[in-house]
């Protein structure tokens, strides 16, 4: 559809609506993509972005990453960073799955090892990952010790045996934000969490086994960096969250934050943006809870790649090491977080909020870890289960978006009109058919996630590229697939 008149192109992938837009903005509004991109961009993405910059306290501009679509109160590809003191913490601007991310590792195994196997080997990892809605895990926690489960993150994993120091350290802020404080978590969330720990969950997660081809890479040295420097290596890419427990955790504060914008007066264009301020007991308690979601999150993922690396191990009869098995990097693209930041020329502490927005580090930043020094974080950009995946590098040049950058795909529809349009038993013969061997609990939940239901990976990771926030490394395919 036609780009909104107000929009202009300020850059080869950056378009900028004015405050004039919609009296009460504070900043302008920025959208990162290609013409195509934006066109495709539903309408209710524009004046999401342009309702964000109401928020009190916003610096430099309401932002949308090339990914954006239409989410709860803030669009999903939506960035905002808040001036600690002035500013808000707003639910709507992290969402319901808290710390959602990817993991990616990276194997010495080659296409033509695994995928005259593939069906048994993903059938190994269907039966050993639990998957789907209310399965429960493998772990079985206490009430006294889930606190300290999601308190500590990945640091309980590896205390537990459950993780490597050098996981911890290829995980975005080392698998745990501190101060995390389960006392400010309800009862019913810990109810919610307490048997979810090692599963994969529904929707659009998923785990999936890969393969980077030599004319899929974009960088051969960062791909070797990377892990990747091999023709036709294996990959295991999965992808999910803090499940019912974070979900739990953005419902109950919710409600705090509704009745919170109207104790402390503010005004807002749409009442999914409730929000309180970052300093007020409401900020700072529900600050706490959610880092308690993104900890869980974190230490979901490691426990889930400790059994992948049991089945690979039982199913090729060597040890994780001798298989060249190693976490490249886990990020995540749900949370708020205190970053230093350049804002007018001045180095300051924001609070950051990414919702379906991953954090883009570049070379010789604070933050990411030794070996990508001089590389840039890894950034790992989630596809459709039919189309692929992106690996990418973090730029210098990604300042105006608070070093952020797009998280995967982006929906083009709903997953009730996905549905419609497909049968997910058609959908699994088709992908088998294109060399993809997919196991679900479910062909609805399976129909729902459908190649067509995304927008195209190519043009989302190229868009971030000529935007300057993500360099493309390589392209991953995936030959295996199981979700919930």
């Amino acid at each position: 559809m036609p780009i909104p008149s107000c929009i202009k192109r300020i850059g080869p992938a950056l378009w900028e609506m004015p405050p004039t837009y919609k009296p009460g903005m504070r900043v302008p509004a920025r959208f990162y993509g290609s013409e195509k991109i934006i066109q495709e961009m539903e309408p209710q993405v524009f004046d999401q972005a342009a309702n964000v910059a109401f928020l009190p306290g916003i610096l430099k501009y309401s932002l949308c990453m090339p990914d954006g679509h239409w989410g709860y109160g803030f669009p999903i590809g939506g960035v905002a960073a808040m001036n600690l003191d002035r500013g808000v913490i707003s639910p709507g601007g992290i969402g319901y799955d808290i710390n959602c991310g990817v993991r990616l590792i990276r194997t010495n195994l080659t296409y033509e090892e695994v995928a005259p196997r593939i069906k048994d080997l993903v059938d190994s990892l269907f039966y050993k990952i639990p998957v789907g809605p209310g399965r429960s895990g493998s772990v079985r926690l206490k009430k006294d010790e889930f606190r300290k489960f999601v308190e500590q993150g990945s640091k309980w994993c590896l205390n537990n045996g459950f993780a490597s120091q050098e996981d911890l350290d290829r995980t975005e802020e080392g698998g745990c934000f501190e101060g995390a404080d389960s006392s400010k978590v309800s009862e019913r969330a810990i109810q919610r969490g307490v048997k979810q720990a090692g599963t994969l969950g529904s929707g659009n997660h998923y785990c999936e086994v890969v393969v980077s081809r030599p004319e899929d890479i974009f960088d051969q040295r960062l791909a070797q960096k990377f892990g990747f420097g091999n023709p036709n290596q294996i990959g295991i890419l999965f992808h999910c969250g803090s499940r019912g427990f974070g979900h739990q955790v953005c419902d109950d504060y919710i409600r705090v934050m509704l009745r919170a914008s109207q104790k402390y007066g503010i005004s807002l264009p749409d009442r999914q943006l409730c929000c309180a301020p970052f300093r007020s007991p409401e900020g700072q308690e529900y600050f706490a809870a959610m880092k308690c979601a993104v900890n869980f999150a974190f230490a979901n993922r490691q426990i889930i790649f400790h059994h992948i690396k049991e089945v690979f191990s039982d199913f090729f009869g060597r040890s994780p090491e001798d298989l060249g098995m190693r976490v490249v990097y886990d990020v995540c693209h749900n949370n708020a977080k205190i970053e230093k930041h350049n804002v007018d020329g001045l180095e300051k502490e924001v609070l950051v909020h990414r919702k379906g927005a991953t954090r883009a580090f570049g070379p010789g930043m604070e933050g990411i870890p030794e070996i990508y020094k001089d590389t840039g974080q890894p950034v790992l950009l989630g596809g459709s289960m039919q189309t692929g995946s992106y690996v990418l590098a973090g730029l210098g040049t990604a300042d105006a978006s608070f070093y952020s950058t797009a998280h995967g795909s982006g929906r083009t529809m709903s997953r009730h009109a996905a549905k419609k349009l497909v049968r997910g038993s058609m959908l699994q013969r088709e992908m088998e058919h294109q060399g993809i061997y997919v196991r679900s609990c479910s062909l609805a939940g399976l129909a729902e996630e459908a190649g067509i239901a995304y927008k195209d990976i190519d043009e989302v990771a190229e868009s971030a590229e000529l935007a300057g926030l993500s360099k493309r490394v390589l392209k991953l395919l995936p030959i295996g697939n199981i979700k919930g």
